[in-house]
């Protein structure tokens, strides 16, 4: 608990129960990427008293303080996921929904290059990669 409390305080965000409960949820889930529905489910399931308008502020809430971050995928639902400073990059399975962290240092410094190209630097990206099996 007083390392979630830490986590609030030094986002600028006042301790509350609520807000506790769903950093431990991201902190501990299997899955690194939880839409707000998601996160709503698993409060319910732990006996967790949180409501659905709740989850949705509070996760709005972290990504505005740089807790989590925000993915678009399918173009359709949010997910999130904790911000641990680690860049990565996504593959979304088109067929299962799963979804393939990677870095790849190519990648990374051809889109530095690109951007320099034409007269910027990168502040943020996101990179999505809609994949399927290979067929054998």
């Amino acid at each position: 608990m007083a390392m979630e409390n830490q986590e609030l305080r030094k986002a600028g965000l006042k301790v509350t129960l609520p807000r506790v409960k769903i950093l431990q949820l991201l902190e501990n889930s299997e899955d690194r990427h939880l839409s707000a529905e998601d996160v709503y489910k698993l409060l319910l399931e732990a006996g967790e008293d949180v409501g659905l308008a709740t989850v949705y502020r509070v996760l709005t809430q972290f990504e505005s303080a740089g807790l989590v971050e925000r993915h678009n995928f399918d173009g359709g639902h949010s997910v999130f996921e904790l911000d641990r400073g680690d860049h990565h990059d996504h593959m979304v399975c088109i067929e299962s929904g799963t979804v393939i962290e990677f870095h790849n240092e190519k990648i990374e410094s051809l889109q530095r290059e690109i951007a320099a190209e034409h007269g910027y630097e990168i502040s943020g990206h996101s990179l999505v990669l809609y994949v399927k099996p290979l067929k054998s």
